[in-house]
């Protein structure tokens, strides 16, 4: 059973609707179900909502999950039987990942930073409005006020 959620998520929200929509035809209980489920775990939630962490989170993992299903380590290859080029190899690799977690560090550092700017500039344009004390306050429709 997980196996066939995890290839799904692998396929992504096109084969959660398929199957659904197929489960639908079948029985609709069934279709329900899966709706239902897909709601639940969150399958159907909107993409837009999500931070970009999340997306490279689970981008990794159905990387990762392909690699172990190829039979393939992300981390650890298997040793060649020359140890000069397994601790290169080894090297390189830990050199990379640190290299890797040091550049989305610094971009989520120029992102905060970007966030920072926009807002301060909101908050002096909020500040800096003219206040419109000569004007007469709207009525409930919007326009101008109703005579008493």
């Amino acid at each position: 059973m997980t196996d066939m959620v995890a290839r799904l998520d692998d396929w992504g929200t096109p084969a959660w609707i398929g199957v659904m929509v197929l489960g639908f035809v079948i029985f609709w209980p069934i279709g329900l179900a899966i709706l239902a489920y897909m709601l639940w775990s969150g399958r159907m939630g909107c993409r837009a909502r999500r931070n970009a962490s999340d997306w490279q989170q689970r981008v990794a993992g159905k990387w990762e999950r392909k690699m172990e299903r190829w039979g393939m380590q992300a981390k650890a290859f298997t040793p060649t039987g020359n140890r000069a080029f397994d601790e290169y190899r080894e090297e390189t690799l830990t050199r990379l990942q640190e290299e890797a977690h040091e550049f989305q560090s610094f971009l989520d550092r120029l992102r905060m930073a970007k966030d920072k700017g926009e807002f301060e500039q909101f908050m002096t344009e909020r500040r800096d409005r003219p206040a419109d004390s000569g004007s007469t306050p709207a009525g409930p429709t919007g326009g101008a006020p109703s005579p008493a």
